[in-house]
Protein backbone atom coordinates (compact mmCIF):
# COMPACT_ATOMS: atom_id res chain seq x y z
CA UNK A 1 0.00 0.00 0.00
CA UNK A 2 2.85 2.41 0.88
CA UNK A 3 4.72 1.62 -2.63
CA UNK A 4 1.37 2.47 -4.43
CA UNK A 5 1.14 5.74 -2.52
CA UNK A 6 4.34 6.67 -3.25
CA UNK A 7 4.16 5.82 -6.97
CA UNK A 8 0.92 7.83 -6.97
CA UNK A 9 2.29 11.16 -5.19
CA UNK A 10 5.76 10.89 -7.67
CA UNK A 11 3.36 10.77 -10.65
CA UNK A 12 1.30 13.95 -9.20
CA UNK A 13 4.80 15.64 -8.34
CA UNK A 14 6.52 14.67 -12.27
CA UNK A 15 2.89 16.62 -13.57
CA UNK A 16 3.14 19.18 -11.56
CA UNK A 17 6.55 20.62 -11.90
CA UNK A 18 6.08 19.82 -16.16
CA UNK A 19 3.53 22.13 -15.81
CA UNK A 20 4.58 24.70 -13.30
CA UNK A 21 4.59 27.45 -15.95
CA UNK A 22 0.49 27.52 -16.27
CA UNK A 23 -0.65 26.28 -12.76
CA UNK A 24 -2.70 27.99 -10.14
CA UNK A 25 -4.60 27.09 -7.03
CA UNK A 26 -8.39 26.16 -7.61
CA UNK A 27 -11.30 26.40 -5.07
CA UNK A 28 -14.70 25.74 -4.44
CA UNK A 29 -17.49 26.04 -1.40
CA UNK A 30 -21.16 24.60 -2.10
CA UNK A 31 -23.62 24.60 1.00
CA UNK A 32 -26.78 23.28 1.17
CA UNK A 33 -29.38 23.74 3.93
CA UNK A 34 -32.74 21.84 2.89
CA UNK A 35 -36.04 21.45 4.88
CA UNK A 36 -38.41 18.79 3.18
CA UNK A 37 -41.80 17.53 5.21
CA UNK A 38 -43.12 14.64 3.50
CA UNK A 39 -47.11 13.50 3.98
CA UNK A 40 -49.12 11.05 2.49
CA UNK A 41 -48.31 7.84 0.57
CA UNK A 42 -47.66 4.40 1.75
CA UNK A 43 -45.05 2.16 3.36
CA UNK A 44 -42.70 2.68 0.20
CA UNK A 45 -42.93 6.44 -0.08
CA UNK A 46 -43.58 6.96 4.21
CA UNK A 47 -43.99 10.07 6.31
CA UNK A 48 -40.63 11.45 6.77
CA UNK A 49 -38.59 14.90 7.31
CA UNK A 50 -35.02 15.32 5.69
CA UNK A 51 -34.12 18.54 7.76
CA UNK A 52 -29.62 18.99 6.42
CA UNK A 53 -26.54 20.70 5.83
CA UNK A 54 -24.07 19.86 3.05
CA UNK A 55 -20.98 21.14 2.95
CA UNK A 56 -18.42 20.76 0.15
CA UNK A 57 -15.60 22.56 0.12
CA UNK A 58 -12.76 21.66 -2.26
CA UNK A 59 -9.37 22.62 -3.20
CA UNK A 60 -6.77 21.07 -5.84
CA UNK A 61 -4.41 22.30 -8.94
CA UNK A 62 -5.22 23.72 -12.22
CA UNK A 63 -2.85 23.91 -15.08
CA UNK A 64 -2.60 24.59 -18.47
CA UNK A 65 -5.28 27.36 -18.67
CA UNK A 66 -8.10 25.08 -16.63
CA UNK A 67 -7.60 22.06 -18.49
CA UNK A 68 -6.40 19.63 -16.23
CA UNK A 69 -7.58 20.21 -12.40
CA UNK A 70 -6.76 17.83 -9.60
CA UNK A 71 -9.44 18.22 -6.71
CA UNK A 72 -9.97 17.08 -2.80
CA UNK A 73 -12.00 17.73 -0.59
CA UNK A 74 -15.13 16.37 1.76
CA UNK A 75 -19.09 16.47 1.62
CA UNK A 76 -19.95 17.06 5.13
CA UNK A 77 -23.93 15.55 5.55
CA UNK A 78 -25.15 16.98 8.95
CA UNK A 79 -28.80 16.56 9.93
CA UNK A 80 -30.04 19.85 12.31
CA UNK A 81 -29.88 18.23 15.48
CA UNK A 82 -28.69 19.58 18.84
CA UNK A 83 -25.80 17.00 18.51
CA UNK A 84 -23.53 15.88 15.83
CA UNK A 85 -25.22 12.44 15.52
CA UNK A 86 -25.91 10.87 12.09
CA UNK A 87 -23.57 12.61 10.26
CA UNK A 88 -21.98 11.71 7.51
CA UNK A 89 -18.32 12.75 6.00
CA UNK A 90 -17.77 11.37 1.93
CA UNK A 91 -13.79 12.25 0.54
CA UNK A 92 -14.16 14.48 -2.94
CA UNK A 93 -11.07 13.54 -4.69
CA UNK A 94 -10.82 13.24 -8.65
CA UNK A 95 -9.22 14.43 -11.86
CA UNK A 96 -10.83 17.24 -14.15
CA UNK A 97 -9.62 17.05 -17.96
CA UNK A 98 -11.89 20.13 -19.86
CA UNK A 99 -11.15 21.63 -23.65
CA UNK A 100 -12.77 22.29 -26.43
CA UNK A 101 -16.32 20.05 -26.40
CA UNK A 102 -14.94 17.30 -24.09
CA UNK A 103 -15.74 17.21 -20.68
CA UNK A 104 -14.16 14.45 -17.98
CA UNK A 105 -13.70 13.39 -14.46
CA UNK A 106 -12.70 10.66 -12.54
CA UNK A 107 -13.02 9.98 -9.08
CA UNK A 108 -15.03 10.57 -6.38
CA UNK A 109 -16.53 13.71 -7.82
CA UNK A 110 -19.47 15.53 -6.80
CA UNK A 111 -22.79 14.72 -8.53
CA UNK A 112 -24.11 17.21 -10.90
CA UNK A 113 -26.56 15.62 -13.46
CA UNK A 114 -29.98 16.23 -13.31
CA UNK A 115 -31.93 13.22 -13.94
CA UNK A 116 -35.74 12.52 -14.24
CA UNK A 117 -37.11 10.80 -10.76
CA UNK A 118 -37.69 7.51 -12.81
CA UNK A 119 -33.89 6.89 -12.97
CA UNK A 120 -32.90 8.27 -9.61
CA UNK A 121 -35.28 9.63 -6.49
CA UNK A 122 -35.13 12.45 -4.36
CA UNK A 123 -33.69 10.80 -1.50
CA UNK A 124 -31.12 9.24 -2.88
CA UNK A 125 -29.93 12.57 -4.15
CA UNK A 126 -30.42 13.90 -1.16
CA UNK A 127 -27.88 11.05 0.87
CA UNK A 128 -25.85 10.43 -1.95
CA UNK A 129 -23.71 13.63 -3.21
CA UNK A 130 -20.58 11.94 -5.20
CA UNK A 131 -20.43 9.81 -8.22
CA UNK A 132 -17.69 6.98 -7.50
CA UNK A 133 -16.08 6.18 -11.26
CA UNK A 134 -16.66 8.19 -14.04
CA UNK A 135 -18.61 11.64 -15.83
CA UNK A 136 -18.12 12.50 -19.60
CA UNK A 137 -19.47 15.01 -21.23
CA UNK A 138 -19.19 16.13 -25.27
CA UNK A 139 -20.70 19.51 -25.95
CA UNK A 140 -21.39 21.01 -29.67
CA UNK A 141 -24.29 23.60 -31.19
CA UNK A 142 -26.43 21.04 -32.24
CA UNK A 143 -26.85 18.89 -28.87
CA UNK A 144 -25.08 17.17 -26.25
CA UNK A 145 -24.03 13.80 -25.10
CA UNK A 146 -23.01 12.72 -21.19
CA UNK A 147 -21.63 8.68 -20.00
CA UNK A 148 -20.99 8.43 -16.24
CA UNK A 149 -20.06 4.98 -14.64
CA UNK A 150 -21.17 5.07 -10.57
CA UNK A 151 -19.98 2.18 -8.51
CA UNK A 152 -22.34 2.06 -5.94
CA UNK A 153 -21.24 -0.55 -4.02
CA UNK A 154 -17.78 -2.96 -3.42
CA UNK A 155 -18.24 -6.23 -3.21
CA UNK A 156 -17.48 -7.44 0.50
CA UNK A 157 -18.35 -10.04 2.85
CA UNK A 158 -21.77 -8.37 3.52
CA UNK A 159 -22.39 -5.84 0.59
CA UNK A 160 -23.43 -6.79 -2.79
CA UNK A 161 -21.69 -5.41 -5.64
CA UNK A 162 -23.99 -3.01 -7.31
CA UNK A 163 -23.16 0.21 -10.13
CA UNK A 164 -25.31 2.07 -12.13
CA UNK A 165 -24.40 3.17 -15.71
CA UNK A 166 -26.14 6.27 -17.17
CA UNK A 167 -26.13 7.70 -20.78
CA UNK A 168 -27.81 10.86 -22.13
CA UNK A 169 -27.98 12.49 -25.44
CA UNK A 170 -29.62 15.74 -26.55
CA UNK A 171 -29.98 16.89 -29.82
CA UNK A 172 -31.74 20.11 -31.24
CA UNK A 173 -33.90 18.78 -34.62
CA UNK A 174 -35.04 22.14 -35.84
CA UNK A 175 -36.17 25.34 -34.24
CA UNK A 176 -37.78 24.51 -31.06
CA UNK A 177 -38.00 20.26 -31.39
CA UNK A 178 -35.23 18.57 -29.82
CA UNK A 179 -35.14 14.51 -28.71
CA UNK A 180 -33.90 13.12 -25.34
CA UNK A 181 -32.69 9.68 -25.33
CA UNK A 182 -31.70 8.22 -21.32
CA UNK A 183 -30.55 5.26 -21.28
CA UNK A 184 -29.47 3.45 -17.45
CA UNK A 185 -28.08 0.08 -16.36
CA UNK A 186 -28.34 -0.98 -12.91
CA UNK A 187 -26.73 -4.18 -11.86
CA UNK A 188 -27.03 -6.08 -8.64
CA UNK A 189 -24.52 -8.98 -7.56
CA UNK A 190 -23.75 -11.13 -4.94
CA UNK A 191 -21.89 -10.94 -1.30
CA UNK A 192 -18.01 -12.48 -1.55
CA UNK A 193 -19.90 -15.55 0.20
CA UNK A 194 -22.58 -15.80 -2.02
CA UNK A 195 -25.01 -16.41 0.14
CA UNK A 196 -28.16 -18.92 -0.82
CA UNK A 197 -30.81 -17.10 -2.05
CA UNK A 198 -28.78 -14.54 -4.12
CA UNK A 199 -28.99 -13.89 -7.53
CA UNK A 200 -27.38 -11.32 -9.97
CA UNK A 201 -30.19 -8.93 -10.78
CA UNK A 202 -30.18 -6.02 -13.93
CA UNK A 203 -32.55 -3.05 -14.71
CA UNK A 204 -32.27 -1.51 -17.48
CA UNK A 205 -34.37 1.91 -18.70
CA UNK A 206 -34.96 3.33 -21.96
CA UNK A 207 -36.17 6.56 -22.33
CA UNK A 208 -36.66 8.71 -25.52
CA UNK A 209 -38.23 12.06 -25.42
CA UNK A 210 -39.38 14.45 -28.03
CA UNK A 211 -38.43 17.99 -26.59
CA UNK A 212 -40.00 21.20 -27.26
CA UNK A 213 -38.33 24.92 -26.43
CA UNK A 214 -40.98 27.32 -26.25
CA UNK A 215 -38.88 29.92 -24.62
CA UNK A 216 -37.50 31.45 -27.44
CA UNK A 217 -41.38 32.75 -28.46
CA UNK A 218 -42.48 33.59 -24.81
CA UNK A 219 -40.10 36.77 -24.31
CA UNK A 220 -42.01 37.32 -20.78
CA UNK A 221 -41.28 33.62 -19.65
CA UNK A 222 -37.63 32.48 -18.65
CA UNK A 223 -38.21 28.92 -19.59
CA UNK A 224 -41.26 27.08 -21.24
CA UNK A 225 -41.17 23.95 -21.85
CA UNK A 226 -42.79 20.34 -22.62
CA UNK A 227 -41.24 16.93 -22.86
CA UNK A 228 -43.07 13.41 -24.30
CA UNK A 229 -42.23 9.51 -24.31
CA UNK A 230 -42.17 6.42 -23.42
CA UNK A 231 -40.28 4.28 -20.67
CA UNK A 232 -39.46 1.02 -21.76
CA UNK A 233 -38.07 -1.33 -18.72
CA UNK A 234 -36.40 -4.62 -18.84
CA UNK A 235 -35.81 -6.11 -15.56
CA UNK A 236 -34.86 -9.79 -14.13
CA UNK A 237 -33.82 -11.65 -11.18
CA UNK A 238 -32.26 -14.06 -12.79
CA UNK A 239 -33.53 -17.12 -10.87
CA UNK A 240 -36.47 -16.35 -12.18
CA UNK A 241 -35.27 -17.08 -16.11
CA UNK A 242 -37.39 -14.58 -17.39
CA UNK A 243 -37.54 -10.37 -18.21
CA UNK A 244 -40.28 -8.36 -16.97
CA UNK A 245 -41.19 -5.46 -19.54
CA UNK A 246 -42.93 -2.91 -18.12
CA UNK A 247 -43.83 0.36 -20.73
CA UNK A 248 -45.17 3.56 -19.28
CA UNK A 249 -45.62 7.16 -21.11
CA UNK A 250 -44.17 10.04 -19.76
CA UNK A 251 -44.45 13.87 -20.11
CA UNK A 252 -43.13 16.50 -18.94
CA UNK A 253 -43.71 20.16 -18.76
CA UNK A 254 -41.36 23.06 -17.35
CA UNK A 255 -42.42 26.57 -16.79
CA UNK A 256 -40.79 29.79 -15.25
CA UNK A 257 -41.83 33.19 -15.06
CA UNK A 258 -39.45 35.93 -12.73
CA UNK A 259 -39.52 34.18 -9.67
CA UNK A 260 -42.22 31.38 -9.72
CA UNK A 261 -41.12 27.69 -11.42
CA UNK A 262 -44.05 25.08 -12.09
CA UNK A 263 -42.45 22.17 -12.73
CA UNK A 264 -45.39 19.18 -14.10
CA UNK A 265 -44.48 15.21 -14.34
CA UNK A 266 -47.11 13.32 -15.83
CA UNK A 267 -46.54 8.79 -15.93
CA UNK A 268 -48.80 5.91 -16.59
CA UNK A 269 -48.35 2.37 -17.80
CA UNK A 270 -47.38 -0.46 -15.58
CA UNK A 271 -45.75 -0.71 -12.34
CA UNK A 272 -42.13 0.75 -13.28
CA UNK A 273 -40.10 -1.29 -10.87
CA UNK A 274 -41.64 -4.90 -10.52
CA UNK A 275 -38.88 -6.26 -8.26
CA UNK A 276 -38.64 -3.71 -5.78
CA UNK A 277 -40.17 -5.61 -3.32
CA UNK A 278 -37.76 -8.13 -3.30
CA UNK A 279 -34.72 -5.64 -3.64
CA UNK A 280 -35.95 -2.03 -2.97
CA UNK A 281 -33.52 0.65 -3.77
CA UNK A 282 -30.28 -1.51 -3.98
CA UNK A 283 -31.47 -2.09 -7.76
CA UNK A 284 -34.61 0.74 -8.81
CA UNK A 285 -32.78 3.85 -7.61
CA UNK A 286 -36.28 5.49 -8.85
CA UNK A 287 -39.31 7.18 -7.11
CA UNK A 288 -41.44 4.47 -6.20
CA UNK A 289 -44.53 6.34 -7.17
CA UNK A 290 -43.58 5.28 -10.42
CA UNK A 291 -45.33 1.60 -9.47
CA UNK A 292 -48.95 3.22 -9.62
CA UNK A 293 -50.87 2.58 -12.79
CA UNK A 294 -51.15 6.70 -13.05
CA UNK A 295 -48.70 9.35 -11.25
CA UNK A 296 -48.84 12.94 -11.24
CA UNK A 297 -46.00 15.06 -9.26
CA UNK A 298 -46.65 19.25 -9.35
CA UNK A 299 -43.81 21.06 -8.16
CA UNK A 300 -44.46 24.32 -7.31
CA UNK A 301 -41.37 26.49 -6.51
CA UNK A 302 -40.57 30.37 -5.52
CA UNK A 303 -37.36 31.40 -5.66
CA UNK A 304 -36.84 34.61 -3.42
CA UNK A 305 -32.95 34.51 -4.27
CA UNK A 306 -31.45 33.58 -7.14
CA UNK A 307 -28.34 34.33 -8.74
CA UNK A 308 -24.87 33.77 -9.69
CA UNK A 309 -24.25 32.16 -6.07
CA UNK A 310 -27.22 31.79 -4.24
CA UNK A 311 -30.24 30.22 -4.89
CA UNK A 312 -33.06 30.42 -1.45
CA UNK A 313 -36.17 29.08 -2.72
CA UNK A 314 -39.58 27.21 -0.93
CA UNK A 315 -41.69 24.73 -2.32
CA UNK A 316 -44.42 22.87 -2.75
CA UNK A 317 -44.71 19.35 -3.86
CA UNK A 318 -48.01 17.28 -4.69
CA UNK A 319 -48.04 14.12 -5.80
CA UNK A 320 -51.07 11.66 -7.30
CA UNK A 321 -51.40 8.19 -8.00
CA UNK A 322 -54.56 6.01 -8.58
CA UNK A 323 -54.32 4.98 -5.52
CA UNK A 324 -52.40 7.39 -3.05
CA UNK A 325 -51.67 11.13 -2.57
CA UNK A 326 -48.51 12.93 -0.58
CA UNK A 327 -47.84 16.26 -0.09
CA UNK A 328 -44.10 17.49 0.37
CA UNK A 329 -42.93 21.32 1.76
CA UNK A 330 -39.51 22.25 1.08
CA UNK A 331 -37.15 25.09 2.18
CA UNK A 332 -33.66 25.17 0.55
CA UNK A 333 -30.54 27.39 0.00
CA UNK A 334 -27.71 26.42 -2.11
CA UNK A 335 -24.70 28.92 -1.87
CA UNK A 336 -21.89 28.07 -4.89
CA UNK A 337 -18.77 30.23 -4.98
CA UNK A 338 -15.40 29.25 -6.65
CA UNK A 339 -12.00 30.69 -7.84
CA UNK A 340 -13.03 31.81 -11.79
CA UNK A 341 -16.36 33.61 -9.93
CA UNK A 342 -13.95 35.59 -7.18
CA UNK A 343 -12.13 36.09 -10.22
CA UNK A 344 -14.74 37.59 -12.27
CA UNK A 345 -16.34 39.63 -9.45
CA UNK A 346 -12.60 41.95 -8.62
CA UNK A 347 -12.45 42.39 -12.48
CA UNK A 348 -15.58 44.28 -12.77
Amino acid sequence: MLRRLVSILSLVCAVLLSAAHAQEVAWSVDMNATVQNREGGDEQCPDQTFLFTRLTPQVGLSLDGGTHKVMGGVSWYQPMTNDCKGYKVIPVVYYKYEKGPWTASLGMLPRTMKVPTLLWSDSLNFVTPTVRGVDVEYKTQRGASRFMLDWRQMQSDTRREAFNVLYNAHYNIAGPLGIDAWVAYNHLAKTKTNKEGQYVNDDVTLLPMLTLDLTRYTPAMKALTVNAGAAVQLQRARDEHRWHTPCRLMVSANAQWRWLEINEDFSMGKDAFPLYDRYSSELNLGDPYYRHKLYSRTDVNAHFVRNDYVDLFAGLTFHATDKITGFWQTVSCRFYFDHNMWKRHHNK
